[in-house]
């Protein structure tokens, strides 16, 4: 087995300059969920330049892709997330994760020799419109084994402490009229959404300390001198669990009824279809990750000393609760540099990046290599996997 490990980072190694020059070209070209078309067309063409035959717009997604590596034994997916934030680009490091997926992918490929199936996804549309979801239920992570992925951060994590979310889009409607000829003609929503705001920021004093709401307005009428016809707003709605976050939207929606009440206008309210839910991260297959990581000299922080209200959200928790699952982070950045910060972009290539980016190709490639040689760690990553469902 070590010797195929030895090969694997070899591999990985000999495939770098190709790798971050990949990652480097994708955080040139940010693209929004949904719209990565030039990302997911530069790792499509990788992957065929190396003889390999990827799916394009896999599972009806026009930027997913899925290329499958092996012919037969367990079925492990390596996920690959390119999508970046509007106006800061790769301030969360998607372009590393495109890279890490892929390199994992192919030295894995190049080196063989082990019994075992690699389903290699390229997932759009982590940021916002949950495109794990939306392509596991279209069959994307069904017959699957175990899954994978590796986030960039500022510290090394064996597991990812994440909160359920959910959106939600409130368009307020109220009347037009003169704003100084005839105001009590209209019916002001900007009013309504002014006073849903202020009611979802007195509920925050209410709600558990393992929840959050936050929003923006996003439209507030016209002109000055036209009362606001139509206001909208967004929000993103986290709570610890599922039954959580349903009670929670339900407070929140009538925050939002009311201020429409209130001014006399009304609202329409639009949910994501999928929610990101908890990921539940699988012990056996993320502590053969973390010492795969150390090999390669990496100092891993314990989860557990992190502060309980310390949790983002990924759409990688949907795919965890369908089969056993990591989404370990790797240090790309200094510890005071957060995630959706310009300081993380700009880490997001850089030298530590580039590190990040290779160490956490080989990490992931090394524990895939553990799988499918070591049945007894495949029975203890099932029995985590059908542990953590029953707690739930």
């Amino acid at each position: 087995m070590q010797d195929l490990k030895d090969r694997v980072v070899r591999a990985v190694d000999e495939l770098g300059a190709e790798l971050l020059d990949v990652a480097r070209q994708i955080h040139a070209r940010p693209e929004l969920a949904f719209e990565e078309r030039f990302a997911s067309d530069l790792l499509c063409r990788t992957l065929e330049r190396h003889g390999l035959s990827p799916e394009r717009a896999a599972y009806g997604l026009e930027t997913s892709f899925r290329c499958d590596i092996g012919d037969e034994g367990p079925v492990v997916a390596i996920l690959s997330e390119y999508d970046a934030l509007p106006e800061m680009g790769h301030a969360c490091g998607h372009n590393l994760i495109a890279a890490m997926g892929l390199g994992a992918a192919l030295a894995l490929a190049k080196v063989g020799g082990f019994r075992g199936r690699i389903r290699y996804l390229g997932t759009p549309a982590e940021e916002y419109g949950a495109g794990k979801a939306v392509m596991a239920a279209r069959g994307a992570f069904d017959g699957l084994d175990a899954a994978l992925m590796v986030h960039p951060a500022n510290v090394d994590l064996e597991s990812y402490p994440t909160f359920c979310v959910t959106a939600v889009k409130a368009t307020f409607r109220g009347k037009p009229a003169h704003a100084s000829l005839s105001p009590e003609q209209g019916i002001n929503a900007l009013d309504a959404c002014v006073s849903a705001y202020q009611s979802i920021a007195q509920l925050r004093q209410h709600i558990d300390s393992l929840a959050r709401v936050h929003g923006i307005i996003t439209y507030g009428g016209a002109a000055p001198n036209i009362v606001p016809e139509r206001a909208e707003a967004e929000y993103f709605i986290r709570a610890k669990s599922e039954s959580a976050l349903e009670n929670l939207k339900a407070r929140v929606r009538a925050c939002l009824e009311a201020g429409a009440a209130g001014a006399g206008a009304t609202v329409e309210l639009k949910w994501w279809d999928h929610p990101y839910l908890d990921l539940r991260s699988n012990q056996s297959l993320a502590t053969s990750y973390r010492k795969n990581a150390e090999a390669l000299g990496r100092t891993f922080f314990p989860v557990a000393m992190i502060p309980a209200h310390i949790r983002g959200s990924t759409d990688m928790g949907n795919v965890s609760h369908l089969v056993p699952s990591i989404h370990p982070t790797i240090t790309v950045a200094p510890p005071e540099t957060g995630i959706h910060t310009a300081c993380f972009a700009h880490c997001a290539a850089s030298e530590t990046g580039d590190k990040g980016t290779l160490d956490g190709a080989k990490a992931m490639a090394m524990t895939v290599i553990d799988f499918f040689l070591n049945e007894d760690l495949r029975s203890a990553v099932a029995k985590d996997f059908k542990k953590s469902a029953a707690a739930a």
